[in-house]
């Protein structure tokens, strides 16, 4: 691109799989982003498209510091804890984090004049669908503090648009999966929980074999179903949600999904064909709250952004994760 950058873009846990595959992205359409994050979970060597501050959303003085100092245009906000079963037993810690850190960030762009928000919101938020595909005005009820502390981000969003015209997109992500296909980042969660790592960890002997959570769902196979969308997808949705925003587009929440959905042992073969060998795996009992199928209607987001998903057939996923679990765990 060339010209005068279109703006900094302060990315709060752009130090995770889905915050650095969208620095990426911002990079590659001229911003800069600074990524702002505190390292539980992230990990600064997938900081390398802009600056690093280290720090917490909850952290108002230094908030401060980075909105002074940078004065970003936007922000993308990932920073939040994401394991459901945690979010059981310990719903403090994500009430405090996911719902009062951002209120601390919403306060902090309120008072520095910045009125572009991207918000990381998750399916979680409708918890056990009425029916699929779900689309944006279905109920929204989740089911664990996780979904729900999403949700409650989603409504103070719509009252800090009502009182300080902040406008936001809350981009409800299905299945987020595989990896940058250039190689240079990738997932790397502590610990793992997504299925697709957890079979290549299984496939390379470098885990245990693969729990298939439940077999007897009311869906084709009997395991559970799922819409899976490639992270360089969710990436270039982002952007596409940013520039809608700067060019002064409303308020408004899309799902982010590919309309398809794929059920364990799909997954399961996927990474027998790419990988070459089956999955070691077992059958365990169901998973509390685990919805029998998960698909997203996106068709709001490829109208409105623009955006359509071009890495997201299961073969891709599964073949670019594989390419950087060998690469990273060489």
């Amino acid at each position: 691109m060339t010209g005068e950058s279109p703006g900094t873009i302060l990315v709060t846990g752009g130090a995770g799989y889905v915050g650095a595959h969208a620095c990426k992205a911002l990079a590659a359409e001229g911003f800069r982003p600074v990524v702002l994050d505190n390292l539980v979970y992230g990990h600064e060597a997938a900081v390398r498209w802009g600056p690093f501050e280290r720090g917490d959303t909850a952290d108002r003085q230094r908030l401060d510091d980075v909105f002074a100092r940078h004065r970003p245009v936007a922000v993308m906000h990932f920073a939040a804890f994401a394991y459901v079963g945690e979010s059981v037993a310990d719903p403090g810690k994500y009430y405090r984090n996911n719902v009062a850190g951002t209120l601390t960030l919403l306060e902090a762009m309120r008072d520095h004049g910045v009125r572009a928000f991207v918000f990381s919101s998750t399916c979680a938020t409708y918890g056990v669908p009425g029916r699929v595909p779900i689309v944006e005005t279905d109920p929204q009820a989740p089911i664990n503090p996780y979904g729900m502390s999403k949700l409650m981000v989603e409504a103070m969003l719509r009252d800090f648009d009502h009182a300080h015209g902040l406008k936001s997109a809350a981009l409800r992500y299905f299945n987020a999966a595989g990896a940058d296909p250039d190689g240079e980042i990738g997932e790397a969660h502590d610990p793992e929980t997504h299925l697709i790592p957890l079979a290549l960890d299984a496939v390379a002997g470098i885990g245990p074999p693969l729990t298939v959570f439940g077999e007897d769902y009311a869906t084709a196979d009997g395991t559970c179903v799922r819409d899976y969308i490639h992270v360089a997808d969710l990436a270039d949705a982002h952007v596409a949600a940013l520039r809608a925003l700067l060019g002064g587009a409303p308020s408004k929440a899309y799902n982010l999904g590919t309309g398809n959905g794929f059920s364990v042992r799909q997954v399961l073969d996927a990474v027998a064909k790419v990988t070459g060998r089956a999955v070691p795996h077992q059958v365990g009992p169901r998973r509390p709250g685990d919805p029998p199928e998960l698909v997203a209607d996106p068709s709001l987001a490829n109208r409105e952004l623009g955006w359509r998903p071009r890495l997201s057939d299961l073969d891709t996923i599964v073949a670019t994760a594989w390419a950087w679990h060998q690469k990273a765990n060489a």
